[in-house]
């Protein structure tokens, strides 16, 4: 329970900066806060102890690999951020990303190691 706990203050923390941040002259900052690998180090620190080493390793290839997907929805949103409403640029852009993840789990199932 006390993990859970702590897990959720780190996520209302990362709320809080980007918040603060966005509100600063340093807004850009924001966008590099949720890039702080918290959701990381707890999957990895979960397969670390469940599983092998191995498949620790094989658990940070997939996510070097799931920064393609987040690249997409970055591109997505600088292209359409002049040019669309906000809501329909983040909802354009998530869309974006569910392809390229898409993508991305499809090719990892056919093509990844085993």
């Amino acid at each position: 329970m006390f993990a859970l706990l702590l897990k959720s203050l780190v996520g209302a923390l990362a709320v809080l900066l980007i918040a603060l941040l966005s509100r600063s002259r340093h807004f850009v900052i924001a966008g590099l806060v949720p890039l702080f690998p918290t959701f990381a180090l707890i999957a990895h620190a979960i397969v670390g102890r469940e599983r092998s080493m191995a498949d620790l390793r094989l658990t940070a290839v997939f996510g070097l690999c799931s920064l393609g997907p987040y690249a997409v929805y970055l591109a997505a949103a600088a292209l359409l951020a002049e040019r669309l409403p906000l809501a329909a640029t983040l909802v354009s852009a998530t869309v974006a990303w569910a392809a390229a993840a898409g993508v991305l789990l499809l090719a990892w199932g056919r093509w990844g190691p085993h």
